[in-house]
């Protein structure tokens, strides 16, 4: 399988502020690259609210992250991912997995996008707020990380579950429902992109949302025009900005984004955003 080229892969790695290659693809690299990813590249939704096109391909995925500096959504993200790992010597996996909602149901199919790494590791840089540091698909005890207390046991009979999948818990409430007995290519998510691009039953359409970790291990968050900062301690604070210019300039200076235009809700509603913040 191709991934990308000598040349785009340092590009890639200069984007998350790592000046050189690992010697090795190691477990702590992966760690390390893992974490830099979430503070250098948002999680963020704004293409649907800008009318551009979430385009799964190789070179769609590099422009968008890389040459552009934009984040995206799971797809665009862990699917970027995926090919600097590869690059970088890793086996890496596409795994589809359902997101429970607050009905404590899974969702659509392909309804997000994970990563399996080197046939343990779930890497997964594109669930908002989530873990850290991959997770240890061996592990059968709760594993202790910066974004809180996770535990992947068996998926439970019931909710069109299949043998073999997996729940991936956080802090005690289970966060989404992987499906890990058979890997999946980039193409295989077009559908879900596409959903959660258009239908009003998704939450990415009901109004822009940008998030990222800090160096400081704190969360920032800008959504519509609610600034919102979690410290690691979980204390949050939020601040309106009053003028379309104070959201371009939070755009600007805390998630390194350039917009010459507002993102405007493609199918505004009261409830939040189901992943990200």
């Amino acid at each position: 399988m191709e991934f990308l080229d000598d040349v785009r892969t340092d590009a890639y790695l200069r984007r998350l502020g790592v000046a050189s290659r690992p010697v090795r693809a190691s477990v702590e690299a992966l760690h390390e690259l893992h974490l830099r990813h979430l503070r250098a590249v948002p999680f963020e939704n704004l293409a649907i609210h800008l009318g551009e096109e979430i385009a799964l391909t190789r070179d769609a995925l590099f422009d968008k992250i890389v040459t552009a500096g934009r984040g995206g959504i799971c797809y665009e993200l862990n699917g970027g991912f995926a090919e600097l790992l590869g690059a970088l010597g890793y086996r890496v996996e596409l795994l589809q997995a359902r997101v429970y909602g607050k009905d404590g149901e899974p969702g659509i199919p392909y309804d997000h996008l994970a990563l399996r790494v080197d046939g343990r590791w779930l890497a997964d840089v594109g669930f908002g707020e989530h873990s850290a540091y991959p997770l240890d698909l061996d592990e059968p005890g709760e594993q202790k990380d910066p974004g809180g207390l996770f535990l992947v046991r068996a998926a439970g009979e019931g909710a069109d579950g299949t043998e073999g999948d997996l729940d991936v818990m956080r802090d005690g409430v289970p966060a989404y429902r992987l499906e890990a007995r058979r890997p999946r290519v980039l193409a295989d998510f077009r559908t879900g992109a596409w959903w959660h691009a258009t239908s009003p039953e998704s939450g990415f359409t009901r109004g822009p949302v940008c998030s990222r970790i800090t160096e400081d291990g704190a969360r920032i968050t800008l959504r519509d025009h609610t600034l919102i900062a979690t410290s690691a301690d979980g204390d949050r604070t939020e601040e309106e900005l009053a003028t379309d210019e104070e959201v371009r300039a939070a755009y600007r200076t805390r998630f390194g984004i350039v917009l010459d235009r507002l993102p405007v809700p493609l199918h505004p509603r009261s409830e939040e955003v189901q992943q990200g913040a």
